[in-house]
């Protein structure tokens, strides 16, 4: 038989039909802090590619100035085992907006912690998209950042990350999210 003298009480801030507010917990800040991090490489991709701010992207480049967000990349991948499709759409006006919208939306839920399951999607479905345009990868059979990103993105939706340090909380009590969880 066991016994539960001298266990410690383990707090679990997100126990299902819980009406209390949790306290945060040391692992939910990490989360957090990762979660607005990743937010703003998304965030900070979208305004660089925007504006040409000389960091991957020069001035002249920018997509104000007329530049193409998704050529560079995706004209790189010509010789890779996808190049052929992937060239194929660098670009493409539409996949110009498709990019650009991604990182925009994704980088913005992840740094305000609203619309984290959506912002988990989309963000891996983009990530893999882009490991994919890069096979076979120089460095790695199969594992690099885009993976690793993804496998964190969904680590953060099933954290619940946006309620620490964000407007998770506030956001999943809304009537709109009430009627469609998904949205959380």
């Amino acid at each position: 038989m066991a016994t539960t003298q001298g266990r410690h009480n383990v707090h679990t801030s997100h126990a299902i039909g819980s009406q209390a507010p949790a306290t945060a917990r040391t692992v939910d800040y990490v989360w957090a802090v990762a979660r607005i991090a990743i937010g703003w490489v998304f965030l900070w991709a979208f305004l660089d590619k925007l504006f040409g701010w000389g960091f991957a992207t020069p001035a002249a480049k920018a997509w104000v100035n007329g530049g193409s967000p998704t050529t560079g990349f995706l004209k790189g991948t010509g010789e890779n085992a996808l190049g052929g499709f992937f060239s194929g759409l660098a670009g493409q006006p539409w996949v110009d907006w498709l990019f650009m919208l991604g990182l925009l939306g994704i980088g913005a839920a992840l740094v305000l912690g609203a619309g984290i399951r959506i912002a988990a999607g989309a963000g891996t479905v983009l990530l893999v998209l882009m490991w994919a345009a890069e096979l076979p990868l120089a460095n790695n059979p199969f594992m690099d950042e885009h993976l690793i990103y993804a496998v964190v993105l969904i680590g953060l939706a099933l954290a619940s990350a946006g309620d620490t340090l964000g407007i998770g909380a506030w956001w999943s009590r809304t009537a709109l999210v009430q009627k469609y969880p998904v949205l959380k």
